[in-house]
């Protein structure tokens, strides 16, 4: 790079700072608060998956003390798509719905929100491929919950 390209950088870069700018995935975490927010879930495999997801989606600081817990309840509804000629689905919809709840440790006002995600998967014959099917299709449900989850709380902490 050229030196005036190098100073024409460094004059933007402190104009944006001066204005206030701050971007939404500017580092890993979005924001130092979102590493500090200690997770917990249903007691459940679509739980601890969503609890997984999210821990890492928040870049979760497990040496840091918690600013906020998250709470989450999840409920699932499975539905058969498309009919065999023996009357069983070829097809399963799965929608995931997540409620949390953040609450800041030192106290104060909780924040709420809900997330919806649907899925599909194929239905299989072998009882051991259907398992793994349904599995595969609630970890993609929960993954992506976990960012529609971390959107809504990027959302949330940063609104003044």
């Amino acid at each position: 790079m050229s030196v005036r390209s190098l100073s024409a950088l460094a004059a933007a870069s402190l104009l944006l700072a001066g204005c206030g700018f701050t971007p939404l995935y500017g580092d890993a975490g979005g924001s130092p608060s979102l590493s500090r927010i200690a997770v917990t879930t249903q007691d459940d495999r679509l739980g601890y998956r969503l609890r997984e997801q999210l821990e890492d989606a928040l870049g979760w600081n497990r040496n840091a003390a918690p600013l906020y817990r998250l709470e989450t309840v999840v409920q699932q509804n499975r539905r058969p798509l498309g009919r065999r000629i023996d009357d069983t689905a070829t097809r399963y919809e799965l929608t995931v719905r997540g409620a949390w709840t953040l609450t800041p440790v030192a106290g104060g006002a909780a924040l709420t929100g809900t997330e919806a995600v649907t899925t599909t998967y194929a239905a299989a014959d072998q009882p051991y491929a259907a398992i793994a099917a349904q599995q595969d299709g609630e970890d993609r449900a929960a993954t992506e919950l976990a960012r529609l989850i971390r959107v809504d709380l990027m959302r949330a902490l940063s609104a003044p």
